[in-house]
């Protein structure tokens, strides 16, 4: 426990300093060296030592690089050179072990690997995508606590009121009151964040935006913490990494992260959380 809270001392406010302070590329470096260090550890997690070390270049360097896309504005294009780079390496590689150059490589490893370097990327690059936009820090840090705040109502919801758990097998400890309360404390969360924004950036807001971000915000949420428990079930791995003591890998604090934002990155491109602005 110790452990833990020292990381996390240590580390969150090197996180919002990173997402507030600096210019847009140094968050958007950081998001790069999380995304490669997720795929690194989605990749050993799944891989079963098949995912060979030309694989395995591929999918990091996609991961690490299809952030930088985002800050760079290049688009689809981008993301189509290098989703293509990931897939010809890794069936280039599964057709050599095919043909007897190694051991075999399966169609799955392939989906993994384009899922590590590829899917995952994409997902965390909506964190690069707000951090540009007009107050871009206000929307960032929207995602990035939402998806805190939210486990941690759910986790006290459950603790403290959990009654009727066991609705799935992937996390059998976690109740309906439990997410329940993840989603109001999502909602109330991102309005009452709106509220205090509002003062300092002196600018109106949006309650309905704000509202319909922590709804299912917090919805992506929970989904995302389901699938990656569900990736950890299946292969039987506790955590993904032990890059942060007490906390696991990149993976394991990011994974919400990895469905929130997109979510986020949607509602407030389309429905702008702060009047007069692209976002």
């Amino acid at each position: 426990m110790a452990k833990r809270i020292i990381v996390a001392a240590v580390f969150v406010p090197i996180i919002l300093w990173v997402m507030l302070g600096p210019p847009p590329l140094v968050w958007t470096a950081l998001v790069c060296f999380i995304s490669a260090m997720a795929a690194f550890e989605l990749l050993r997690a799944v891989g079963e030592r098949k995912v060979t070390r030309p694989m395995q270049v591929a999918t990091i360097l996609s991961a690490a690089l299809l952030p930088l896309g985002s800050w760079g504005g290049l688009g689809t294009a981008y993301v189509n050179l290098l989703s293509f780079v990931v897939m010809a390496v890794c069936f280039w590689c599964a057709i050599r072990a095919y043909d007897g150059d190694g051991a075999p490589i399966g169609f799955f490893h392939v989906l993994a690997a384009l899922f590590a370097g590829v899917i995952l990327p994409l997902a965390l690059s909506a964190l690069v995508e707000l951090r540009r936009m007009d107050h871009g820090k206000y929307l960032v840090l929207l995602a990035v606590l939402l998806a805190f705040v939210t486990d941690a109502g759910a986790y006290f919801a459950g603790v403290f009121l959990g009654k009727h758990r066991g609705i799935t097998k992937v996390s059998p400890n976690k109740s309906v009151e439990g997410y329940i309360g993840g989603f109001a404390t999502g909602v109330v969360f991102a309005v009452l964040y709106g509220l205090v924004v509002s003062k300092i950036a002196g600018d109106s807001v949006n309650l309905l935006s704000l509202a319909l971000c922590g709804l299912f915000g917090a919805l992506a949420t929970e989904v995302g913490d389901l699938a990656f428990s569900f990736i950890k079930r299946q292969y039987g791995v506790k955590d993904f990494g032990h890059l942060l003591p007490g906390h696991g890998g990149m993976l394991d604090r990011f994974d919400s992260m990895i469905f929130c934002g997109p979510v986020v990155l949607f509602i407030v491109r389309f429905l702008p959380v702060f009047q007069g602005g692209a976002g």
